[in-house]
């Protein structure tokens, strides 16, 4: 049987947080993360003219600002259905 971990609040982690500042044994060592290059993406011409259209009608300055918000737009939908189905299963599981 799992037994489930307290979850903190945003205060109560900021108080824990600050009563270990000055401990160096309460520390991980630092994370090093290297930054990703940039990706590439080739679309076909059609979708592309689409997209062109719909940026110049949102009044984008680029074509490729638009395409970066639509994205990030959608990662966060696809993000927040992806919790709220994690969710649902395990409230399923606990039953």
């Amino acid at each position: 049987m799992r037994t489930r971990r307290k979850k903190f609040s945003e205060e109560e982690i900021d108080q824990i947080v600050i009563s270990q500042v000055d401990n160096n044994d309460a520390w991980e060592d630092p994370v090093k993360v290297m930054k990703q290059r940039a990706t590439s993406l080739s679309l076909p011409a059609i979708l592309a003219s689409r997209a062109a259209f719909f940026a110049h009608l949102h009044r984008e300055a680029s074509l490729e600002e638009w395409i970066k918000r639509i994205i990030r737009e959608r990662l966060d939908i696809e993000e927040a259905a992806f919790a709220g189905c994690k969710k649902e299963l395990s409230v399923k599981n606990n039953r």
